[in-house]
């Protein structure tokens, strides 16, 4: 019964995914019904309407997909392994380290564009890792985690900004950049970054069982003959991964990671990760990429932020974590 209902909810993410990619390939200034698209693609020659599809609308999609499902099984690997349902890449500062290694990659190499992947990678792994020194230094309780992730986060916000600042043409449009979204996003844009996303996701789905013991805690994964510190490494390695290879082309996107792990262990009905991450990865893209189609389309022909519509839920979301986890708090 329980591998039935995993396998149903599985399916069921997969169509909201299929879904909300269409609407967002058909949503836009100018609606496209299915039915034109795929009149169009049957003539001969590029059409006005298959230029805007090919090379506007789908490497969007496609990039808020991608975006979204790494973000989601970021935040799931990171609230497993930190055993904090608060944490998310944006909160304990993986996404500014990574947006902060983005800016110093493009102000130093800026003909090298393949390079920011790598350099968001390194900036997210310095910055978890960073965030879980000092956690477990002064103890590693929840609201110690979030402290510091939070320190460190306005820390490196703070030096991304001292770069711009130096170096003005380091990052054209940083204040987009700082919003996060997929205005201009191409094909060129999402390699070799889609090529992190996936092995990172793959990782993460072949690693969950292990993911699954080193949860129940380090003293008795360790008699279970696992090598926590290793694989606490691992997993932040790949949480690492994902966030910054989403961050080098979509932005400083926040709450992602937050919101959509908690949303696939209420759908499951389990926290074994062997069920929540492939569900995270189908469920993060479809809701990312919904976020972007009414970010296109709210305040049509003006265009807001991907990273804004996706802020008016999480803020609300994480306050209602914070008092929640109080309440149980109180109630224990």
């Amino acid at each position: 019964m329980k591998a039935n209902k995993t396998a149903a909810v599985t399916a069921a993410c997969f169509a909201a995914l299929v879904v909300s990619a269409a609407v967002g390939i058909c949503a836009g200034t100018v609606w496209l019904s299915p039915w034109e698209l795929a009149s169009e693609f049957f003539t001969e020659g590029l059409s006005q309407t298959e230029r805007i599809v090919l090379y506007i609308r789908l490497p969007r999609v496609i990039a808020a997909v991608l975006s979204g499902a790494a973000l989601s099984v970021s935040g799931a690997v990171i609230q497993a392994v930190l055993a904090n349902p608060l944490a998310a890449p944006n909160i304990i500062g993986v996404n500014s380290g990574a947006g902060l290694f983005t800016v110093l990659c493009a102000a130093v190499f800026p003909a090298a564009a393949r390079l920011m992947p790598a350099a968001a990678f390194l900036g997210a792994l310095t910055a978890v890792m960073t965030v879980y020194g000092i956690a477990k230094k002064t103890g590693a309780s929840r609201m110690t985690i979030v402290l510091a992730g939070i320190g460190v986060s306005s820390l490196l916000n703070a030096v991304t900004d001292t770069v711009t600042t130096l170096f003005p043409d380091a990052l054209t449009g940083v204040s987009a950049f700082k919003a996060g979204g997929f205005s201009g996003v191409s094909a060129k844009t999402l390699f070799p970054a889609w090529i992190f996303i996936i092995a990172g996701i793959t990782a993460a789905v072949m690693l969950s069982h292990d993911l699954d013991v080193l949860a129940l805690g380090d003293s008795t994964a360790g008699s279970l003959g696992m090598n926590t510190g290793l694989m606490h490494f691992v997993f932040l390695a790949i949480s690492a991964l994902l966030a910054g290879a989403a961050v080098s082309f979509s932005g400083l996107i926040g709450f992602v990671g937050l919101i959509v792990p908690h949303m696939a262990r209420k759908i499951t009905g389990t926290s074994e990760n062997s069920a929540v991450i492939p569900v995270c990865a189908l469920l993060g893209g479809a809701f990312l990429s919904l976020c972007d189609t009414l970010a296109r389309t709210l305040f049509s022909p003006y265009e807001l932020p991907t990273g804004i519509v996706v802020s008016y839920i999480g803020v609300p979301f994480f306050i209602w974590l914070l008092i929640r986890k109080k309440g149980e708090k109180h109630s224990a």
